[in-house]
């Protein structure tokens, strides 16, 4: 396990010296942190910023995911150390990775806040770094994508979700049903290059946009590492971004979301086709709609924390991590 040099402090979040490796701290206490990472505004040398997205002004049904990032950083800290299973190795060892802070929006300014995600996402992108996003609504991910595009052009996605989020509107609205149907419409994503695991809800027409479906009956008779061999198949070599609503879990793995649907995924299943992708290029990531009002005893939250780690350890392996 990595350490920082010298004395081990508690709340490292504020006090740890070097970017990388993993310190001990009791889990119920301190700076609360993703992984006990540094807040810092600083990207130098910067691999990964996580930063929180707390916005839920868009959803359907229930709100409270402006709670989730708050949440998520709190059920990580019990997994804030050593190495992750099965991994073996420690992604920190191998990610300069900070806590950013969350994206600041006026709640009295909705149609503004659009443009202020992506200006703050597209500032940590002009730096160098890669953004690990904590939701917040669904919705959070298009004007991240946006900001994607602009640096890399169309992007390729792997989308975890109950619901496909691509209803058909022309006038805008902020809407975390829509903004796959923006993001094609606009040449945000390249929906040949785009793949939807877990779906179990039907909208108007069945369109698929020109996008991969693999919904949750399929997903349940198939293997993680059939699940991930579409994916390759889908995603090929070109930049692509993964993002997982955590409603894509069934609800008895993960109650804390807005717009529950049972028939979902374990959180066995989503870890092991998260583990399974090795090999792709994925130049950011999210996890959104936890909603921890409808949460029990952190199971959505904890659940969440655990898929941003094993994007994490995607990361790094991708970068030579190894099992120590």
């Amino acid at each position: 396990m990595g350490k920082d040099v010298g004395e081990a402090l508690p709340d490292a979040a504020f006090r740890r010296e070097v970017l990388k490796g993993s310190m001990i701290e009791p889990s119920y206490a301190g700076a609360l942190s993703f992984f006990r990472r540094k807040y810092t505004r600083d990207l130098t040398g910067v691999d990964v910023a996580v930063t929180g997205i707390p916005l839920d002004t868009s959803v359907s049904n229930r709100p409270g995911t402006r709670f989730g990032p708050a949440a998520i950083r709190a059920a990580s800290a019990q997994h804030a150390w050593g190495p992750i299973w099965p991994w073996r190795f420690d992604p920190f060892d191998t990610l300069a990775c900070v806590d950013y802070g969350d994206c600041a929006f006026d709640w009295g300014e909705p149609m503004a806040t659009p443009a202020m995600i992506e200006a703050h996402v597209a500032g940590i992108l002009a730096a160098g770094a890669m953004t690990l996003n904590l939701g917040g609504d669904h919705f959070t991910t298009y004007p991240t994508l946006k900001a994607y595009a602009a640096k890399y052009g169309p992007m390729g996605m792997v989308q975890f979700d109950a619901h496909r989020d691509v209803e058909e509107d022309s006038g805008g609205r902020i809407d975390h049903g829509s903004m796959f149907y923006y993001a094609v419409r606009d040449g945000i994503l390249d929906p040949k290059r785009v793949v939807q695991v877990g779906i179990r809800t039907c909208f108007h027409g069945e369109r698929t946009h020109g996008m991969t479906i693999l919904h949750a009956d399929r997903v349940h008779a198939m293997t993680a590492e059939e699940v991930a061999a579409v994916i390759k198949g889908v995603l090929g070599d070109g930049p692509s971004y993964m993002t997982f609503d955590i409603d894509c879990l069934d609800p008895a793995t993960a109650p804390g979301t807005g717009t529950p649907v049972p028939g979902g995924l374990t959180s066995y299943q989503a870890l092991s086709i998260i583990r399974a992708m090795k090999g792709l290029d994925f130049k950011g990531m999210d996890v959104v709609e936890v909603s921890p009002p409808y949460d029990h005893a952190e199971m959505t939250s904890n659940a969440a924390a655990m898929i941003a780690v094993e994007m994490l350890c995607l990361t790094a392996w991708s970068r030579g991590a190894r099992p120590g």
